[in-house]
């Protein structure tokens, strides 16, 4: 690692008071993110931007030199100690064995919030959508992006997703928290829980429960493809979007591209404790080197990290600049093909002209003004202090039988069922099968395709209705001395007396 600001930063922070300076962790990438860093760098220091840079590497070449996640473990320790970090796209090497960076340094820090906001620069940038301008908050730890993965059988291949009640009062209260702080309106809840009753199920819960707090802001819910599709036709309808994982990573690319161009939208990761600052768009090796990237992205994500930091008065200076600059047609050579009476700059030339217009303010757009901070975990000035999440009390939890998983591409199921039911213990029958979530058995159809994965439900026979582990050892025990090829298995509870599980489809 190493300290890189400009010389004339680091003499200025020198004489400076040390609380006005922060240091910040600063990795230059790969493809454009070299190029695009720099460009950044030089607008902030010109800015005045109080900061102090050290670099670490991160991307391909830590990759290629045996660091799974691209990350060495000294890198962390500038991290952690910063606590605030300005990144570069990276390149993952193609082939398996390689974790996302990305998603490595989100959960390893607890980075639980993903602002994206998303604005069309119309009539200076192409779009067909003139008056998008939303916020796209997405929880960044949990559900599929967890990583857990397993193949199963020969033919089935798993993908758990995971969705935590901590997980969603975190997010939902961030989305309403930012909503507040930055005069936002309205906040939308999208998600699928009329499939996924448990998990998505739970954060359209959660977002009902933490809404009643927020009086002064309209809301409403959506189910995820239908949301999708309205903000694909009518972005203007929406303010601020909250979503689990993978459904935000989806729409805000796409609320992005609609704007005009992918590379105009900043991203900041948001943790407790530490905050990322990030374009969205990736590495782009196709350009890189040739001058012609447009570093818009990431020194937009850059204005978010002044905010955060605390010098919101530098952060108005650098984006009204950025306006400006996007009023006088003066744009890189990606937008220069989408745009007439536009002129092509290079990377480092449009950098340039933003310093050029340092302290004008635009004349079509709306000036910005930064009064309030983006809230760093859930808390603003203007609001009482609440946590970000709160237990509660543990459940009642009562086990009621086992989802046994199993592994049969031979045998029909109902010579599956059979062996299964002779293989049952006393204290656990057979009640059901599915096959990739329908059922099966008893009474399945015909037309039913399957694959060689079964989830065999066995239920309690007791009158009490509930066993103990032993009782599932037991049947274990008896499958494997059947020579039944069980994959996993999943406990079925109840929860002070509310089921904990769904039913197979067509049950």
């Amino acid at each position: 690692m190493k300290n890189d600001a400009p010389q004339t930063l680091l003499n200025d922070a020198v004489n400076a008071p040390v609380d006005t300076w922060v240091p910040i962790t600063v990795a230059h990438g790969d493809g454009i993110g070299p190029e695009i860093m720099a460009a950044t760098l030089k607008v902030l220091a010109a800015a005045g931007a109080r900061i102090v840079p050290e670099t670490i590497e991160i991307g391909e070449n830590m990759y290629l030199a045996g660091h799974s996640s691209g990350i060495a473990p000294e890198a962390w320790d500038s991290l952690r100690r910063t606590q605030v970090f300005l990144k570069a796209p990276i390149t993952t090497p193609s082939g398996g064995g390689y974790k996302s960076l990305n998603v490595t340094i989100r959960k390893t820090l607890g980075l639980y919030a993903n602002v994206r906001p998303c604005v069309s620069y119309a009539p200076f940038v192409a779009t067909q959508h003139p008056k998008l301008n939303l916020v796209i908050v997405r929880e960044n730890e949990e559900d599929l992006y967890a990583g857990i993965e397993h193949r199963q059988t020969d033919e089935v291949f798993q993908c758990l997703k995971l969705i935590t009640r901590p997980g969603c009062e975190k997010i939902v209260r961030y989305a309403f928290e930012y909503a507040r702080a930055h005069g936002r309106k309205k906040v939308t809840c999208m998600s699928k829980d009329n499939i996924m009753k448990m998990t998505d199920g739970l954060f359209h819960q959660v977002f009902d429960e933490i809404r009643t707090e927020y009086p002064e802001i309209a809301t409403e819910h959506m189910i995820i493809d239908i949301g999708a599709a309205r903000l694909a036709t009518k972005p203007e309808q929406f303010d601020v979007i909250v979503t689990p994982n993978l459904y935000g990573d989806i729409l805000s690319d796409i609320a992005a591209e609609m704007t005009g161009s992918v590379g105009l939208a900043g991203s900041a990761n948001i943790g407790e404790h530490v905050a990322m600052f990030e374009a969205i768009h990736g590495s782009a090796p196709d350009i890189a080197g040739q001058g012609i990237a447009n570093p818009s992205g990431l020194l937009l994500g850059a204005v978010m990290m002044l905010v955060h930091i605390g010098q919101p008065e530098v952060a108005e200076r650098i984006h009204n600049a950025w306006l400006c600059t996007i009023e006088d047609g003066q744009v890189t050579t990606d937008l220069h093909q989408a745009s007439a009476g536009t002129v092509p700059l290079g990377c480092m030339a449009f950098a340039d002209a933003v310093i050029e217009r340092l302290g004008r303010v635009p004349q079509h757009f709306a000036t910005v003004r930064y009064q309030a901070p983006t809230p760093q975990s859930n808390q603003t000035d203007q609001a009482p202090k609440r946590p970000l999440y709160l237990r509660a009390p543990a459940a009642a939890k009562a086990l009621v039988g086992v989802d046994v998983f199993v592994h049969e591409g031979k045998r029909t199921v109902k010579a599956l069922a059979g062996q299964l039911q002779a293989a049952s213990t006393p204290a656990l029958q057979l009640q059901m099968i599915t096959n990739r979530g329908v059922k099966v058995w008893p009474q399945g159809f015909p037309e039913t395709f399957c694959t060689d994965h079964w989830r065999c439900r066995f239920t309690a026979t007791s009158a009490q209705g509930t066993i103990g582990q032993r009782d599932i050892v037991e049947l274990m025990a008896a499958l494997t001395d059947a020579g039944i090829d069980v994959i996993k298995t999943e406990n079925l509870c109840t929860f002070n007396g509310v089921q904990g599980f769904a039913l197979g489809q067509g049950q």
